[in-house]
């Protein structure tokens, strides 16, 4: 039996191959070596003739073209770019990973993820293998509410004291300690910790939270008596006067060259899904509602109003300041870099 792809054209030779298959009378035949013979003709004829529709037929058959793997954290940080992505049809030509900040990050760098937010302090440590998607990026200019010091003393007293420090972003670790060491003038013990707020202030004077329990810390203050949150995004803009950067949009080098049809288009889908989601936060934030203990006015207003999804002049200013005053090289631009031509392009999907 042969076993046929549905929807496969195969040759007009099929119709004359059914008349070469030896039959039940040739098979059961016995006149002799003439018939025989005709018999064994017949035989190599179905054979030959199977053998150009199977090539044939395969030969048809196109591979199917892996999806590009896009990364993304649980945090609510992210879930406009995601509802976005929801209500338009790019999950047709994405598929979404979730994962953990710091997992994110080595399965981009293996090659498991081609495109994923990471947070800033990862994406600067490899800068030398990864380049940032332009016009994207998480953040804000001024309080971001999801990355917190929250602190039973005041921040000038935390000197030699121990703060603890979450396990989940490196970026908000790093702007704490810029903060504590270089403007505060303090210096304090480390440890980290996971991303239990109770449990780390159990053992530690001060902790520094993110995602959802930084959320839960800025949004319902007071958090406890004698504990103070202090907004991250709000104490770098008074102090630098610039945006803060968490998060960004990265592909490795090596995959934007080889493949910058399907970075752009994973581009293009984020820019598209940004748009969409402020255009429908109120119908998102009720959603999400649901399911969070923030109600959607509070919601709505962290979507629209306290998060900005852009990397515009400002935002590369506040990322190239961070950079430098945390000892990184700062990175070259999106403008700047081999991704520029991948942008424009449409992907070629059957490659």
């Amino acid at each position: 039996m042969i076993a046929l792809t549905a929807g496969v054209a195969l040759p007009a030779a099929l119709l004359a191959l059914a008349a070469l298959r030896p039959s039940a009378t040739h098979r059961s035949s016995t006149c002799g070596a003439l018939a025989a013979g005709v018999q064994e003709d017949r035989r190599r004829a179905f054979g030959a003739g199977l053998k150009m529709i199977c090539m044939t037929s395969s030969s048809q058959i196109r591979q199917p073209t892996r999806r590009p793997r896009v990364g993304r954290s649980a945090f609510l940080t992210c879930t406009p770019l995601y509802w976005g992505l929801a209500r338009s049809t790019a999950l047709l030509d994405i598929d979404l990973v979730q994962d953990t900040p710091d997992r994110l990050t080595e399965r981009l760098l293996s090659g498991d993820l081609d495109v994923s937010s990471i947070s800033l302090v990862e994406y600067l440590r490899h800068s030398d293998d990864l380049v940032m998607l332009p016009d994207i990026a998480v953040g804000s200019d001024g309080p971001i509410q999801s990355c917190a010091i929250v602190t039973k003393v005041p921040l000038s007293a935390l000197d030699c004291r121990t703060v603890a420090l979450a396990t989940t972003s490196p970026t908000s670790a790093q702007m704490s300690r810029l903060l504590l060491e270089q403007h505060y003038g303090v210096t304090p013990r480390y440890v980290t910790r996971p991303p239990d707020l109770e449990v780390m202030l159990d053992s530690a004077d001060a902790a520094v939270v993110t995602g959802d329990a930084a959320l839960a810390a800025t949004m319902n203050r007071p958090v406890s008596p004698g504990v103070r949150a202090y907004d991250l995004g709000e104490l770098w803009r008074r102090w630098s006067g610039l945006p803060f950067v968490l998060a960004v949009w990265a592909v490795r080098k090596e995959t934007a060259a080889r493949r910058p049809d399907i970075v752009g288009m994973v581009h293009r889908s984020l820019l598209a899904a940004r748009g969409l989601a402020r255009s429908e936060s109120r119908e998102l934030a009720d959603r999400v509602a649901v399911w969070e203990p923030f109600t959607a006015p509070m919601l709505q207003d962290f979507f629209t109003r306290t998060l900005a999804f852009s990397l515009g002049k400002r935002e590369r200013l506040g990322l190239s300041e961070f950079a430098r005053r945390s000892g990184y090289v700062t990175p070259a631009l999106p403008s700047q870099s081999v991704l520029q031509k991948a942008v424009n392009r449409q992907p070629d999907l059957d490659c």
